[in-house]
């Protein structure tokens, strides 16, 4: 089938937006190729259709459980076969996965990094037909990047099982020098980027400092009306800042990761439909989620990187209509983020003290319990041990990105079943067993694809279906799973940790001083580069933040808190371009008088050069002296 007509059969498009259709047909020549995208760029499509139009399986690697779910949710509404597989499930469901993948024409095959290292996919991978080799968030496989994870360098060892077949990596920010080493560390066969510009005509970006942020908030929220999202650092914040805005009649909501599932996705619906004007989250909230009509985004927190804080901005203004990305900030919130930072980054010791305490508190002897989950409550185990919290959950953030554990929020999986005998000899079984017949009936009846892989139960439907209780239907489940007639995995609420490999001993645990040095390194450059696009005030913020993604002949957007208070000035952009690159260099080499200003800058008309010094006096860029001479601010 060609590519426009499957845009046109499962997304109901007609065309592609800019660059899809370029991306795809080089992925189709067979070609590696690292594609940069926006936020709501369309990066799916973009590995999706040519999987389509061919045969074979897609294997799409990415850290992200969440968006693999919904993934796979959405492609299978389409018709489309897709599984998952990740930490956590059960080995019966991981086994059936592989088997579809390999005699059932499955499309698409979702991954962890980390499970590319299994004996079961590298066992397997030859008998699939792999069509493509795709990596999401791309960004995560560079040391320089904002989200490194050691578990993704591992994915180029793992195209010597698929000779021939093309990698495909995305990711919606990326430096220049993240772009290039995307490429090395995934053995592009030659360098191919397709990159649209991150700029965003439609959307204005807003940083202010105020010392009442919570006024502040009321009035963006009140004057721009439409949906909108606030982003904070903490949990607890987002509860107070939702409280807030319902006490002064905004319909708002809170978002977390704490939350139970079904509560998540009812306040997720309200907002997505409209019903709730303002969802304040932490930075839980987003993934997956495309709302058009985003008409605000507003952080009262700064966040660790220009790539996080331009992700969630990007939320905004997808249906390319006025929208407002605004940062609000006081003197402590820098203070605040400084201390994140340095929280972020435990001390090895402790690091390897957590291992050893969580290996002790789950009694798992070393070498021991890969693959293995635990309901994992962070207070419980924190004062059991008499750590900090704040110092496990860093801790153990290290651990993931060290590919030794995966810590998963809050578990809300529904359950699931799976018929593991064939349908003659169930059928022989219902004979011999009258009393389960009409049980496995209701089954059968109530639900599709029971025999070739795991389908989502609802006890309480089964229960209403057969006039029995929820725990009589958990019983029935749990005799025909001892009688090996199906695979019964009941749904777990709580928060989870699995081991993703065997228990060690925790001064074996590998993380090198060096390793652990340049990324606190990094992350500590990427804080500086939040720090000076809060603070300055002298240069557009499009631009400002269009340099850090590498785009340097941009113009300024003239709409932004910068920008406005330029064009009160009345000078065009290169006209007071000429006179700052005339007067600063003075100023930054001595104190001067504006007349002496005015006398030593030639050629320049005298009442442009005082038109810009008040514009740099009124933004705290200069300052005058004991002796009422001007200076520039280092």
């Amino acid at each position: 089938m060609d590519i426009r007509q499957i845009l046109l059969k499962y997304w109901g498009f007609s065309s592609f937006r800019p660059m899809q259709e370029d991306i795809i047909n080089s992925i189709l020549e067979g070609k590696d190729t690292l594609a940069l995208l926006p936020t709501g760029g369309g990066k799916s499509i973009c590995f999706q259709i040519p999987t389509l139009a061919k045969e074979g399986l897609n294997i799409v690697v990415t850290p992200l459980i969440a968006l693999m779910k919904d993934q796979v949710e959405n492609l299978k509404k389409k018709g489309i076969k897709a599984v998952a597989i990740y930490s956590g499930m059960h080995p019966n469901e991981i086994e059936v996965a592989v088997n579809n993948c390999t005699y059932n024409n499955v499309k698409f095959l979702y991954l962890s990094p980390e499970r590319l290292e299994t004996d079961l996919i590298k066992l397997n991978i030859e008998k699939m037909k792999v069509n493509l080799l795709t990596v999401d968030e791309a960004h995560c496989i560079s040391q320089w990047g904002y989200d490194f994870r050691p578990p993704y360098l591992k994915i180029s060892d793992f195209r010597k099982y698929l000779p021939n077949v093309p990698v495909m990596a995305l990711t919606a920010t990326a430096t220049p020098e993240v772009v290039q080493d995307i490429q090395q560390k995934l053995a592009f066969s030659s360098p191919n980027v397709f990159q649209r510009s991150f700029e965003r005509k439609n959307l204005t970006y807003v940083v202010l400092k105020e010392e009442n942020k919570l006024n502040r908030l009321l009035k963006v929220v009140n004057n721009l009306k439409g949906s909108g999202i606030v982003y904070m650092r903490s949990r607890k914040k987002t509860v107070e800042i939702a409280e807030f805005l319902q006490k002064n009649k905004i319909t708002a909501n809170y978002y977390h990761a704490g939350l139970d599932h079904k509560n998540r996705e009812v306040r997720q619906n309200s907002w997505m439909q409209g019903k709730t004007q303002v969802m304040v989250a932490t930075n839980a909230f987003g993934m997956g989620i495309d709302k058009p009509n985003v008409r605000f985004v507003v952080h009262l927190d700064i966040t660790d990187s220009l790539e996080a804080y331009f992700q969630e901005a990007g939320r905004a203004g997808r249906d390319e209509k006025r929208s407002y990305a605004v940062l609000l900030y006081e003197d402590a919130d820098i203070i605040d983020a400084k201390n994140n930072l340095t929280a972020q980054y435990p001390e090895l010791k402790t690091i390897r003290l957590i291992y050893q305490a969580l290996g002790n508190f789950y009694q798992l002897a070393i070498g021991s319990g890969k693959d293995v989950s635990f309901d994992f409550e962070i207070s419980e185990f924190s004062s059991n041990y008499n750590f900090k919290q704040q110092t496990v959950y860093n801790s153990l953030k290290f651990l993931e990105k060290e590919g030794y554990i995966l810590l998963q929020e809050i578990i809300d999986a529904d359950s699931r079943i799976h018929f593991k005998t064939t349908k003659e000899d169930l059928y022989k079984f219902q004979v011999e067993n009258v009393k389960y017949d009409k049980f496995i009936k209701v089954l059968l009846r109530s639900y599709s694809g029971l025999f070739t892989e795991f389908v989502k139960i609802n006890e309480n439907a089964i229960a209403k279906r057969i006039e029995l209780n929820k725990e009589q239907v958990e019983k029935y489940l749990q005799l025909l799973e001892k009688y090996e007639i199906l695979t019964y995995v009941k749904r777990k609420q709580k928060p989870q940790i699995t081991f993703l490999a065997e228990r060690q001993d925790s001064k074996d645990i590998y993380i090198s001083d060096e390793n652990y040095r340049d990324r606190k390194k990094a992350s500590e450059k990427r804080l500086r580069s939040v720090l000076q696009y809060v603070s300055n005030n002298n240069k557009c913020r499009s631009q400002q933040l269009l340099e850090y993604f590498g785009e340097t002949n941009t113009k300024r957007c003239g709409r932004c808190d910068v920008c406005i208070e330029r064009n009160k000035i009345e000078l065009s952009e290169l006209e007071f371009d000429i006179v700052l690159k005339h007067i600063k260099p003075i100023l930054k080499s001595k104190s001067c008088t504006v007349e002496e200003i005015t006398k030593e800058v030639k050629g320049v008309n005298e009442d442009k050069i005082i038109k810009v010094v008040q514009w740099l006096l009124d933004n705290d860029k200069l300052y005058y002296d004991d002796q009422r001479k001007l200076s520039w601010k280092s």
